[in-house]
């Protein structure tokens, strides 16, 4: 099962957006439907928000008086939590209730409009944020839906900002045009990015990734944080940390267009324990892979860092991502261990010498274009001078007191 978590600004198109995918094929969970049902007269949802805030937010048949509650419910923030506090319990019971009801290869999408509020982005494989200019939106909510502008901009307020959501976003949907330009959009987003994800999910398999050397990219350490939140939320207590290392992790630095992140774990148990939980949130287990090469012709003088040329040492596990969109390689690694120790140090060793990234930036392109596209080749081309970057790193840790 593919989850997607759908959200933006009240009156920027998620309706018609989870519209579009439904008519694709998406089972939607619209989180504005349950909040409504969940409220329904003889509800405890309804009768704890009555408790909370007066009988007269009821219609004189019972039933909730929406408009009443939101002049009361957005006045403050304070009574706005009280309103979520109520009502966003209730709401993820009965996602959870439906969710568990559809078939396991659905793709699902769930229409949360407080998705970014709530702290819930990390826990889908995929956002999507619909995106409409304040104005745009205001003027939606107050020609379409008959709301008095006082309270459109209130309820704008009360919610995330553009710069929240684009932190949370994977696929940012901009709909501003017209309704036309917003299907188009939603077609290609499932075609080019749903549809092949759930595709590799369900096959327990990665997309294929670039192979080929690209300019630095200003967007990677972003994305790479979108990543380690997924990444922790996912592993919970088996991660004792979760790191952007690699390329990516370089400023300026050219790398090929994959975040490469680090899970530090107690033992390679605790790393098997991770690949049901990874896989559910978009990155299956590379079962080939199991240990990196070793570099046991160079050694550190501090006796924590004194690697032992026991290959077991080097082993770890791998996952790498479903989603064709955003090739990731996510290595679980053993506190301590040499390979998870490098990782780490390599990254600060690249970041502190200007003329080492110099040399790494010239192998990688001499590497890219010997290679041309074949990535066993690149590693390999690249390989002599990571022996020898592998003794200078490790000199330069000692230098400085290095610690990971």
């Amino acid at each position: 099962m593919l989850r997607i978590g759908l959200t933006g600004g009240i009156g920027a198109g998620k309706s018609a957006l989870s519209a579009t995918f439904a008519k694709c094929g998406a089972v939607v969970v619209d989180g504005d439907v349950i909040a409504r049902e969940v409220v329904q007269p003889g509800t405890e949802g309804l009768a704890a928000l009555v408790e909370a805030f007066g009988d007269d937010i009821l219609l004189p048949d019972g039933s909730l008086d929406r408009p009443a509650l939101a002049a009361k419910a957005f006045a403050d923030d304070e009574a706005r939590q009280k309103l979520n506090g109520i009502v966003h319990p209730l709401v993820g019971k009965r996602r959870a209730e439906i969710i568990a009801s559809v078939p396991a290869d659905s793709v699902v999408v769930e229409d949360i409009p407080l998705l970014v509020e709530s702290g819930m982005a990390p826990l889908f494989p995929l956002v999507v944020i619909v995106y409409a200019d304040v104005e745009v939106r205001l003027r939606r909510l107050v020609d379409q839906r008959g709301m008095p502008e006082s309270d459109a901009r209130a309820r704008i307020a009360a919610q995330a900002s553009d710069e929240q959501r684009r932190a949370v976003a994977d696929i940012w949907v901009d709909n501003s045009g017209t309704p036309d330009d917003l299907v188009r959009r939603a077609h290609d987003v499932w075609n080019d990015r749903i549809l092949p994800f759930a595709q590799n999910l369900s096959q327990r398999q990665a997309a294929r990734a670039v192979v080929r050397l690209v300019p630095p990219d200003p967007s990677w350490p972003d994305q790479a944080r979108r990543i380690v939140n997924r990444l922790k939320t996912a592993s919970g207590h088996r991660a004792i940390r979760v790191d952007h290392i690699g390329s990516t992790a370089v400023p300026e630095l050219p790398a090929k267009d994959v975040i490469d992140i680090q899970v530090t774990v107690e033992s390679l148990d605790m790393a098997d324990e991770l690949a049901e939980p990874l896989l559910s949130v978009g990155y299956p287990r590379l079962e080939h892979i199991t240990q990196d090469a070793a570099k046991n012709d160079a050694r550190s003088t501090v006796p924590e860092f004194d690697h032992s040329d026991d290959a077991a040492l080097w082993h770890k596990r791998i996952h790498a991502s479903a989603d064709p969109g955003r090739p990731t390689n996510v290595h679980i690694r053993v506190a301590g261990w040499p390979n998870q120790q490098f990782a780490l140090l390599f990254v600060d060793w690249l970041n502190a010498n200007a003329d080492a990234r110099e040399q790494y930036s010239r192998v990688k392109q001499e590497a890219d274009a010997s290679a041309d596209g074949d990535i066993v080749r690149y590693i390999t081309a690249k390989e002599p001078w990571f022996r020898d970057a592998y003794r200078q790193a490790w000199q330069w840790a000692d230098a400085t007191d290095w610690k990971p």
